[in-house]
C-alpha cells in the first residue's frame, strides 16, 4: 500500500483516523499499533513476523540494558547491547545483502554457490535504523527504556514514516508517544502538508520520471548529449520530488495523528557546495550515521588522518545502506571524496566564488552523482556519465532531444521552481494572512492539487516510490 494512491486516500486513511478519534488516548497507541502492522502486511504478510520479531527483541533488549545499568553492570549492559545491535545487523544484511554477498563469491570462486534472491522487507533499512538507535541511546542513558509493548511497537511501527523515512529516533517521540495534541488547527496543517506532497508525487515526480525512462530507453548511440542532460534532469527532479513528497506526506499524516516528524529535506537544490548539499538532503539519516557512526569512531578528534578515514568510512556505509549494489558502494565514496576535497582543499577557494558558480558547481555534481546511483551498473553509469561529456552517442543535439526540451520545458521549470522555497514561503505566508483573499486562494490551490492529482490517479499504474526499494 502507498500514499498515493486512490485505496489509501479514500479507504485505509478515513477509516483509520475515524477510529483513532474515537478511541480513547490511553487505546490510540493500541489503534495505531494494528493499523501499521494491518498496512505493512498489505502488500507482504509474511514480513509482519520480521517486524513483530524485531519489536520484540529490541523492546527486552531495552529493558535488560535498563535492568544491568541500574544494579551497575555496566560491562554486560555494553555486552548486551553490542549482541541486539549484530543481531539487528544481521537480520539487515541477511534479507538485504545475502545475494549480492554471494553472487560477489561466485564471481571469484571456481564454483558456483547456488541461492534463491529473497524479496527484500519492505522499509527494514529505516526501522532497523530507528530500534538501533533506541537501544543505543537506553544504553548511553539518552532515553529511559520503554516497558509498555505496546507503545514501543507503535513507535517501530509506525504506519506514517515506516516505509521510507525519515528515520525517527526515539528520543524524538518519546514525550509524544505518552501525551499528545489534538486540535483542528493542527489536523489542518497535516492536510496541508499530506497534499503538498502528494502534488510533489503524483504531479512532478511521477511525469518527470516518465521522461527519465524514456531517455534511458535508447541505446547510448541514439542519445545526444542534450537527450543525455534532460534525463539526468528528470531524474534529478524525480528523485526529489518523490522522496520529498512522501517526507512531507509522511510529516502530514504524522500531524494528524498528533505526532512532529523531523523534515527530512531543506531545499536541497540550493545549496553551494556538496557539504551543503548533504545538511539538506535526506537529514535523518545524515545525522543518524553521524551521531553513531562518524562520532563513535572518532570523528575529527584524531586530527585529519583520522577524520578522513572515518568519512570515507560513513559514506561507504551510506551508500552500502540504500542499496546492495557496487554502483551505490562507489556512489557513497564519491560523495566521501568531494566532502574531503571540499573541507581540506576547496573550502577557502570555493568560498570567494560568486553564488552563481557555487550553485552550477553543485547541481553539475550532485547530477552525476545521481546517474551513478540510479544506472544498473556501473558499465551503464559510465557509458551515461561519457554521452554527457560528449563521448560517444549521436552528437550534441538531435531531434530527440529538441522533442523532450519543447515537451517538458514548462514541467522542468516548474519543477526547478518548487524545488526552491520560493513557492513554499508565499504559501506559508498567505495561508496565514489576515486578508481573506490570500488564505482563500491558497486553500483552493490544495484543493486543485487534490482534484487533480485524484484524477492522474484513477488511471495510473502502480508507481511506487523510489526509496520502497532502499
Amino acid at each position: 500500500m502507498i500514499f498515493s494512491s486512490i485505496f489509501f486516500i479514500f479507504a485505509f486513511l478515513p477509516i483509520v483516523l475515524l477510529i483513532y478519534y474515537l478511541m480513547p488516548f490511553k487505546l490510540k497507541n493500541l489503534v495505531l499499533l494494528i493499523v501499521s502492522l494491518i498496512f505493512y502486511a498489505w502488500g507482504e504478510p509474511i514480513y509482519v513476523i520480521l517486524m513483530i520479531f524485531s519489536i520484540a527483541i529490541n523492546f527486552v533488549s531495552g529493558i535488560e540494558l535498563e535492568y544491568l545499568m541500574e544494579n551497575g553492570e555496566m560491562q554486560k549492559a555494553k555486552y548486551a547491547c553490542i549482541t541486539t545491535v549484530v543481531i539487528n545487523l544481521l537480520i539487515l544484511g541477511f534479507y538485504k545483502y545475502y545475494g549480492f554477498l554471494l553472487e560477489n563469491l561466485n564471481a571469484i570462486l571456481p564454483f558456483d554457490i547456488s541461492y534463491t534472491q529473497l524479496a527484500l522487507p519492505i522499509g527494514i533499512s529505516f526501522y532497523t535504523f530507528q530500534t538501533m538507535s533506541y537501544v543505543i541511546d537506553v544504553y548511553k542513558g539518552k532515553v529511559e527504556a520503554q516497558h509498555n509493548p505496546v507503545t514501543f511497537g507503535a513507535y517501530v511501527s509506525m504506519f506514517p514514516q515506516l516505509i521510507a523515512g525519515p528515520i525517527v529516533r526515539y528520543s524524538d517521540v518519546e514525550k509524544q508517544l505518552q501525551r499528545r495534541i489534538f486540535s483542528v488547527e493542527r489536523f489542518g496543517d497535516g492536510v496541508m502538508w499530506f497534499l503538498q506532497g502528494l502534488g510533489k508525487k503524483v504531479l512532478i515526480a511521477n511525469n518527470m520520471g516518465s521522461v527519465y525512462e524514456s531517455v534511458m530507453a535508447l541505446g547510448a548511440s541514439q542519445t545526444s548529449v542534450l537527450t543525455a542532460w534532460i534525463g539526468c534532469f528528470a531524474y534529478t527532479m524525480q528523485i526529489y520530488f518523490d522522496f520529498g513528497g512522501y517526507s512531507d506526506m509522511a510529516i502530514g499524516l504524522g500531524k494528524m495523528l498528533g505526532f512532529d516528524f523531523m523534515k527530512n529535506f531543506d531545499y536541497p537544490y540550493t545549496a553551494k557546495s556538496i557539504t551543503e548539499f548533504w545538511r539538506r538532503w535526506h537529514i535523518s539519516l545524515s545525522s543518524w550515521f553521524k551521531e553513531y557512526v562518524y562520532i563513535p569512531l572518532g570523528g575529527n578528534r584524531g586530527g585529519t588522518a583520522q577524520a578522513i578515514r572515518n568519512l570515507m568510512i560513513v559514506w561507504g556505509l551510506t551508500g552500502l545502506w540504500h542499496g546492495a549494489a557496487w554502483n551505490f558502494i562507489f556512489w557513497g565514496l564519491y560523495y566521501g571524496i568531494i566532502l574531503i576535497i571540499e573541507k581540506y582543499i576547496l573550502k577557502e577557494a570555493m568560498e570567494k566564488l560568486p553564488s552563481i558558480v557555487q550553485h552550477i558547481y553543485t547541481l553539475v555534481l550532485v547530477m552525476f552523482g545521481w546517474v551513478l546511483f540510479c544506472s544498473p551498473s556501473l558499465g551503464r553509469a559510465a557509458s551515461y556519465m561519457g554521452t554527457m561529456l560528449g563521448i560517444g552517442g549521436a552528437g550534441f543535439a538531435d531531434a530527440t532531444a529538441l522533442y523532450y526540451l519543447k515537451s517538458t520545458f514548462l514541467l522542468g521549470t516548474f519543477a526547478a521552481v518548487a524545488s526552491t522555497p520560493v513557492i513554499h514561503k508565499r504559501f506559508s505566508e498567505w495561508i496565514k494572512a489576515r486578508e481573506v483573499y490570500k488564505r482563500a486562494f491558497c486553500i483552493a490551490m490544495y484543493v486543485v492539487i487534490f482534484v487533480i492529482s485524484t484524477a492522474y490517479l484513477v488511471n495510473a499504474t502502480y508507481n511506487p516510490f523510489l526509496y520502497f526499494r532502499f
